[in-house]
């Protein structure tokens, strides 16, 4: 009896923990010494890693993320390579001919002494040795004891690593000639949330991380110059003067380089002997960093970036929220353009709309992925896509573009797929799709669509308050797709439930007809599957104008407009006809083209 009140009283306990807690999240705290050899680019170092369990859940096993190892023949990314019908081209070598494509992966043809790896030499926790395995990226590491929901305990870890060449993201001497790009270098803790470990092996994509606190020394020959996340914490002691951008170097072979970042998932940073450094002020407090190759056809292009650049970070300010970190970086370095922690890395040897386009895109992702942080690695589209529809709404402004609809490609790209066949669902996980350009479409256009046209549902004045709330309410969280959408149904007061569903969840594509029955009778009919509410615009014999809207009954009500409004559609209704008051010369359905219909001949009747 005494067990089954015993038994009873934790259930309680676990109930009242459960409700009491809500949402929550890990924590860690990293601290690194990095000795970094730049003669054969391996690097030793020692983490200390405190590891805090905010979950409900007793935790009896811990993984890491180690993504040098990606780099070496016969991986899991290597036989992705091989495997899939279109590679990224910057990781394959093209050996065919004009009539049959064909490649070979270049991480096939590295040698030991240009692979990437990560070798763990030893670990303990609280001090005592502990049972670690390596299986291919990942680390997994049975617990000596349990970690109890609320309890912290601390990882103190030895190891060796290689930089590889650069094949993707990370490497050293790229093909522009940055000596070190370090991103996803050091043995990362896997995220543990509500959805249990994220322990996917790396195969050439996107990324999710646990909340915490840098402190990351980097000691490195003494005529490198070191950017990246985080605030130098001894300028003076490296002589580096790193508020003017000026040099000093002091006696010696080797300087330390003292980084410390707070409340980051990522710690990345770049080197080379030939970098310029400028430091550009801008709104707020916030110091830009720019760290790129001193190539003289390149320098003006990098000097007019930098204005530029504070533009942006006002734009993003103003329409998603603050940025609450001292300083942003950008640097050279990498294979195109990527997002860090308080940086990105991006090719130089750009002309200056170049440097502009890649730099909005990527500055973007501070908001939607470095403190919105949704997992990259399932919602891909959530930061790819958003940070596309923002980058292009600030780039229309700044950059003079004056388009009518920014996001009019992204609905094209994503239109195409959708015909084509090849279309996933967004659900998909980043690296598991079928072919490189599916991805890339969904990720980055239909994305973009998403939010979009979320605009037209909505209306556009609600979808600029959704994108603050949202930001708001979830940054320095993990949010994902359900709470955009309960966001954007707080602030429209409509449901919106069935648009997740169809648009993300599935490939079901919006396709309306319109006919003209009689010279007053119009029928819109739903060929595609997916429902939606339906803007038209009515052009009358006498020359007059009138705009209609047909409200998508399962909403619950209707956007803001100034159209006049028709009797709701069910979704079970396949079409829909109403009359006007007068002789109708043509119709125009989705006269602004928010809408993303995969066919639009049979959208007027002119």
């Amino acid at each position: 009896m005494k067990k089954q009140i015993g038994f009873l009283i934790y259930l309680c306990t676990l109930t009242l923990f459960g409700q009491q807690t809500g949402y929550w999240q890990q924590h860690v705290d990293y601290k690194m010494d990095i000795d970094m050899n730049v003669e054969n680019y391996q690097y030793h170092g020692k983490q200390q890693l405190v590891y805090t369990n905010n979950s409900p859940d007793e935790l009896n096993q811990v993984f890491y993320h180690l993504f040098f190892n990606a780099f070496q023949p016969g991986s899991e990314m290597d036989i992705r390579l091989q495997n899939i019908p279109d590679p990224d081209g910057r990781m394959v070598n093209n050996i065919g001919t004009k009539t049959e494509r064909k490649f070979e992966s270049r991480i096939a043809k590295l040698s030991p002494d240009e692979i990437g790896f990560i070798k763990v030499n030893s670990l303990k926790q609280d001090g005592v040795d502990v049972k670690y395995e390596t299986i291919g990226t990942i680390l997994k590491v049975t617990l000596n004891k349990p970690i109890l929901p609320g309890e912290s305990t601390t990882f103190d870890m030895d190891f060796l690593g290689q930089v590889p060449l650069q094949i993707r993201r990370s490497g050293r001497n790229s093909a522009e000639g940055v000596d070190l790009s370090m991103s996803q270098w050091y043995p990362k803790m896997v995220e543990y949330d509500h959805e249990g470990w994220n322990a996917l092996a790396y195969i050439a994509r996107e990324f999710h991380g646990v909340w915490g606190n840098f402190e990351v020394n980097i000691t490195i020959d003494k005529d490198y110059i070191i950017g990246g996340t985080g605030k130098l914490q001894n300028p003076n002691e490296i002589g580096y003067g790193y508020e003017t951008g000026k040099v000093k170097r002091p006696k010696g072979d080797k300087l330390t380089w003292r980084f410390k970042a707070e409340n980051v998932h990522d710690f990345t940073w770049a080197a080379d002997t030939d970098y310029v450094h400028d430091i550009y002020d801008a709104a707020n407090g916030v110091k830009l960093h720019f760290l790129y190759l001193n190539k003289p056809e390149q320098l003006d292009n990098w000097k007019k970036l930098q204005p530029v650049t504070a533009q942006l970070l006002d734009y993003y300010t103003k329409h998603i929220g603050p940025y609450p970190y001292e300083q942003y970086s950008v640097i050279q370095g990498g294979d195109g353009g990527m997002e860090y922690a308080q940086c990105t890395l991006i090719t130089g040897g750009r002309t200056l709309s170049g440097l502009i386009g890649v730099t909005a895109h990527e500055l973007a992702h501070t908001w939607f992925q470095f403190l919105l942080a949704s997992n990259e690695s399932k919602h891909e589209w959530m930061d790819e896509g958003f940070t596309t529809y923002i980058s292009g709404l600030a780039l229309n402004e700044i950059a003079g573009r004056n388009q009518e609809n920014p996001t009019a490609n992204a609905y094209k790209s994503y239109i195409s797929l959708a015909k084509s066949g090849y279309e996933e669902p967004l659900t998909t996980y980043a690296d598991h799709y079928d072919l490189n350009q599916a991805y890339s479409v969904s990720a980055y256009n239909k994305g973009a669509v998403f939010l979009a046209q979320l605009g037209y549902v909505i209306g556009e004045d609600n979808l600029a308050k959704t994108i603050k709330k949202f930001f708001d309410d979830f940054k320095f969280k993990h949010p994902t797709p359900n709470d955009i959408m309960r966001t954007a149904e707080k602030v429209s007061g409509l449901q919106l439930d069935w648009y997740l569903n169809y648009f993300a969840q599935t490939t079901a594509q919006i396709d309306y007809a319109v006919t003209l029955d009689s010279e007053q009778q119009i029928t819109v009919k739903r060929i595609g599957k997916m429902p939606m509410p339906i803007d038209l615009k009515v052009t009358y014999t006498d020359g007059t104008v009138e705009n209609f809207y047909i409200p998508l009954r399962m909403m619950l009500g209707e956007k803001p407009t100034e159209a006049t409004i028709l009797n709701d559609w069910p979704w079970v209704q396949p079409s829909y006809t109403f009359k006007t008051s007068k002789p109708v010369q043509f119709v125009l359905l989705d006269p602004k083209n928010r809408m993303a219909d995969v066919n639009k001949l049979n959208n007027t009747t002119e």
